[in-house]
């Protein structure tokens, strides 16, 4: 289900990216191409199969143009200097009333160049994927600088690098005759799912992006990544109420990833989580235990805890886990670990956005802080190895310490246990809204779906509920978690300083001793 964009680019469902075409960089790569006697047309640079390196084979852009571009980049000086070129292509189809509502394919397509002096930086972009373009956008991000030239390498070196979501078929060799029979498919059963269900939305995206990252000591990495995603709304009207609910699946995966079983599954959590809501109702406010359930709960661990470990807001100061690295700040039988090694997951990665091999990084190992998530600039600030955490957008944004797979592992209590040891408290179990500080960490969340806790035991569905609490705070208050970790299946995308990218999180079932529950007022 989507979700809105609060004071800060709240975590949300979303579809990997926006994405422009832009016309006079495809034609100008054309031209070069067609001299080469490879792509003859804007529209076959745009829907042929890209090759393994497209800004070569389409655009020109050897080994030659990009040492030139890095001598132009580092002219003025640099502790590290990279250039990143970027070619994705997205494709879009929202299905509703039976009808194709919309259809779209985008492509983004162009180069960041970066220059490192100590925690300064000086970054510049082109949509022109030219050698030319490439010198002069290089030029304007070491404007900044004011030391001597640094060397460019002798010659560039590729990298080889981890292979997490090859595909058998790519995206771009899959047509629309592919992917309709399964949209309207998952159309057909959503509506028939209950006599209630009045509308379904369906809304369909898959793309693949081309990465390239040469750097100044020599490196030079690539990466194909491709994206799927598929959410499910419906809307359902039973005695004069109307209720609404979704599900979604997401993946780094091709169209064989919708199997039979996933789509009647993600077709049946739409279904359960809209329904429920006719039966729910508010709970008491207060303070109150509160059961975080397995899965898309990670939502409250990404945002409330997870963002205040990644390294530039330590670096900076403005988080509170700044001077923490070695204490306790959980119990002993929590461990949070932000992994980009977990094959075709939404967050995983081969390489990150600066060509560093994406890591498991633990967080907190069994209650202690033991590492912040660390890009380039925040690894040589600490004296330590990038952790493979260094993010962007696109090629118009400077990378960024972020998020990958981020969860808890298993802990030794059982599901059942925990909600046993509940008197009274609530369980929740989707979120949608929410505002989240992230220095302090002070958050309110609020629930779509969850269930009341009476005399330990699961009474009735809950709604209109939201919770407010303190990310570090929430963290030392966890009193139990089960054996049932699991990531959550759906499209996130997390918002930072206005870049997006794709994420996964997860948690198993959770209980915390107590928390600010928003409800009703009973005498």
């Amino acid at each position: 289900m989507s979700l809105p964009l609060h004071r800060r680019s709240f975590l949300q469902s979303a579809a990997a990216g926006s994405a422009v075409l832009t016309v006079p960089g495809v034609l100008a790569g054309c031209v070069d191409a067609q001299r080469r006697g490879v792509p003859t047309s804007p529209a076959t640079a745009v829907t042929a199969t890209p090759p393994a390196n497209p800004f070569d084979a389409w655009y020109g852009i050897d080994e030659t143009a990009v040492r030139r571009a890095m001598t132009a980049l580092a002219s003025r000086g640099a502790d590290h200097a990279d250039i990143y070129f970027q070619h994705s292509r997205s494709n879009s189809v929202s299905y509703q009333d039976g009808i194709i509502a919309r259809a779209y394919s985008n492509v983004t397509q162009g180069v960041g160049m970066r220059v490192v002096i100590g925690e300064r930086v000086g970054y510049a972009y082109t949509e022109e994927l030219t050698p030319e373009a490439l010198e002069r956008t290089a030029k304007s991000a070491a404007l900044f600088a004011q030391g001597s030239p640094v060397a460019p390498p002798e010659s560039f070196a590729a990298v080889g690098r981890p292979d997490r979501y090859a595909l058998e078929v790519p995206w771009s060799e899959v047509g629309v005759d592919q992917k309709l029979p399964l949209i309207e498919k998952v159309a057909t059963m959503a509506a028939a799912s209950d006599p209630a269900v009045e509308k379904v939305s369906v809304h369909w995206s898959d793309g693949e992006e081309r990465i390239l990252v040469a750097t100044l000591d020599g490196k030079l990495v690539s990466d194909a990544r491709p994206m799927t995603r598929l959410r499910i709304s419906l809307t359902a009207k039973k005695n004069g109420q109307t209720q609404s609910g979704g599900s979604n699946l997401a993946a780094r995966d091709g169209i064989g990833f919708y199997t039979d079983e996933r789509l009647r599954t993600v077709v049946e959590e739409a279904r359960e989580r809209t329904m429920v809501l006719f039966d729910a109702r508010r709970p008491r406010a207060g303070e109150l235990p509160v059961v975080l359930a397995a899965g898309a709960s990670g939502i409250l661990l990404h945002e409330a805890i997870g963002h205040g470990m990644e390294a530039d807001f330590n670096r900076k100061n403005t988080s509170i886990y700044s001077e923490m690295i070695g204490k306790k700040i959980a119990p002993d039988f929590v461990t949070i670990v932000d992994d980009g090694t977990l094959d075709k997951e939404r967050g995983a990665l081969n390489v990150d956005d600066e060509g560093n091999e994406a890591q498991r990084t633990v967080l907190v190992d069994r209650g202690v802080l033991v590492s912040y998530l660390h890009d380039g600039i925040s690894a040589r600030h600490y004296g330590v190895e990038p952790t493979g955490s260094g993010r962007r957008e696109s090629y118009r944004h400077a990378p960024l310490p972020r998020m990958r797979a981020t969860y808890m592992e298993n802990g030794p209590h059982t599901r059942e246990e925990i909600i046993a040891s509940v008197k009274n408290g609530i369980i929740a179990e989707t979120f949608t809204n929410g505002q989240v500080q992230i220095g302090a960490g002070d958050y309110t969340f609020y629930i779509k779906n969850g269930w009341l806790i009476e005399d330990g035991k699961v009474t009735a569905p809950i709604k209109d509920t939201n919770i407010i609490g303190n990310g570090p705070e929430t963290l030392r208050a966890v009193t139990m978690a089960a054996n049932d970790s699991k990531l959550d299946t759906g499209g996130w995308t997390c918002g930072k300083d206005g870049q997006g990218v794709p994420v996964s999180q997860g948690l198993p079932t959770v209980l915390v001793s107590k928390m600010n529950v928003g409800g009703e007022n009973r005498a």
